[in-house]
């Protein structure tokens, strides 16, 4: 008696040949997902752009500038695409399915983000869990 192969369970799924592979992204340039030196960069100058804004209004108070962070996020992801910093190293800010961002993607992208943790835990498509909950991906522009 022939037996059934075994069914697929959730776990084996095989792996991507790319970050952005199962979004359906392309592997490279325009439309790939912003790899990890881009998105530090990014990280950067936000940070630092963040806590230059803290200094100048309230004597760098630490958690003004994670304020500033979150407002800057919240505030230019929806109307330029993404932060200063993701715009200076060419990436964008995207929802997975397509069309605009939206205002509360944003918020709750940026709410996780500066929690840090949620930043720190990536999937095979280099999303971070922020960017997984919000339901946006940070390609290449």
């Amino acid at each position: 008696m022939p037996q059934n192969p075994p069914s697929p369970r959730s776990g084996n799924v095989a792996p991507s040949r790319y970050p952005g592979e199962r979004l359906g992204l392309p592997d490279e340039g325009r439309g790939s997902v912003g790899r990890p030196g881009r998105r530090i960069g990014a990280l950067a100058v936000d940070w630092a752009l963040a806590a230059l804004l803290s200094w100048a209004f309230f004597h760098y108070d630490a958690w003004a500038n994670l304020g500033i962070f979150v407002l800057m996020q919240v505030v230019f992801i929806p109307t330029i695409g993404g932060s200063l910093g993701h715009r200076l190293f060419g990436m964008r800010v995207v929802p997975v399915r397509g069309g605009w961002v939206g205002l509360w993607r944003p918020i709750v992208r940026s709410v996780l983000l500066a929690v840090a943790v949620p930043a720190l835990v990536w999937d095979s498509d280099q999303r971070g869990f922020h960017d997984k909950i919000a339901g946006t991906v940070l390609i290449r522009a």
